[in-house]
């Protein structure tokens, strides 16, 4: 491989690429970098940050050396089918990313903790009636996904006195967190899961696993705070269950489509929260550091962090 292989491609559909520029300059100011549309010798690229890259493009760099991802997962980077076999993919997780998708879940699920969805119907209505303060450590939080960003929301609960559980399809040692893994781990967890919150990675084995029959495991009433994928969620189970109380309330922060198409019962729905797939954002900011200390990781003859997984596809 060329020694001067060492420009950046930036590759982002529906992403402007300036920022992400500025971004990585600010930290590597000699690093030559090209956007896509742009001229560039495809033999000059060594590394590429992308979101969503055209099928095929990079299989068309010769000596590509890694491929960031501008988010933590990757399977928008798996779905190209002439993917290079022996480039590195590196996700995008920071310290940032990591307390961002924290603090979406402490909100939500103190949200529901302290009844601020049943005070909000209240005060629609002109109805003032106390709400009783209930026990935290007797509703459990049971976390579906227990990576990187499912670790840190879980130990964030716990600190607070809730009861957290986490499944995984790996066991897992998580100090404050009772963890769980398998088919029996998973519906022992979901008997006592008050609030259940999703984090999973995008995987075959993911795809509609939330459904009428993982909702039907649940408490009566539960919460469903969905951050992993969209297309973990068949839609139609939610809103039946939700219709007949089995579900009590949804937040849904990823969707399949996205954006959510206009006639969707979701924005309306009163028992559902909708947000605009912003549980942790990999903005230019956090693609620059975290991109630009792999770089010089790699340039000292140290493997970038963290790898993608293609055989698990996260």
């Amino acid at each position: 491989m060329p020694s001067d292989a060492n420009a950046l491609l930036i590759a982002a559909t529906g992403e402007d690429p300036v920022p992400y520029r500025d971004a990585l300059r600010a930290h590597m100011p000699d690093l030559e970098i090209h956007a896509e549309g742009e001229a560039y010798d495809p033999a000059t690229i060594g590394y590429s940050l992308v979101w969503q890259p055209a099928p095929g493009l990079m299989a068309s760099l010769p000596n590509l050396k890694a491929i960031f991802s501008m988010g933590a997962g990757i399977d928008h980077i798996l779905a190209d089918p002439d993917l290079p076999g022996a480039v590195p993919i590196v996700r995008l997780m920071h310290d940032k990313t990591r307390e961002q998708m924290r603090d979406y879940v402490l909100h939500a699920v103190l949200h529901y903790y302290r009844q601020m969805d049943v005070a909000a119907a209240q005060q629609a209505g002109g109805a003032w009636r106390f709400l009783q303060i209930r026990d935290k450590a007797a509703l459990p939080v049971g976390f579906l996904g227990m990576g990187e960003m499912g670790r840190a929301a879980a130990a964030a609960l716990a600190g607070l006195g809730f009861t957290v559980m986490g499944w995984s399809r790996s066991p897992k040692d998580i100090p404050g967190v009772e963890t769980l893994s398998g088919e029996d781990g998973l519906a022992a967890m979901l008997a006592r899961t008050r609030f259940l919150v999703s984090v999973l990675p995008a995987t075959p084995e993911t795809v509609g696993l939330l459904d009428a029959r993982l909702f039907a495991q649940l408490p009566e009433g539960a919460v469903v705070i969905n951050l992993g994928r969209g297309n973990h969620l068949v839609a139609a189970d939610l809103l039946a269950a939700l219709e007949s109380g089995q579900v009590g309330a949804a937040t849904l922060d990823v969707f399949d489509p996205e954006p959510v198409p206009a006639d969707s019962p979701f924005w309306t729905h009163p028992k559902v929260r909708l947000t605009p797939h912003i549980g942790s954002d990999g903005n230019a900011a956090i693609c620059g550091i975290a991109v630009s200390e792999n770089i010089a990781r790699m340039a000292r003859g140290e493997a970038p962090a963290p790898l993608g997984d293609r055989i698990r596809g996260y």
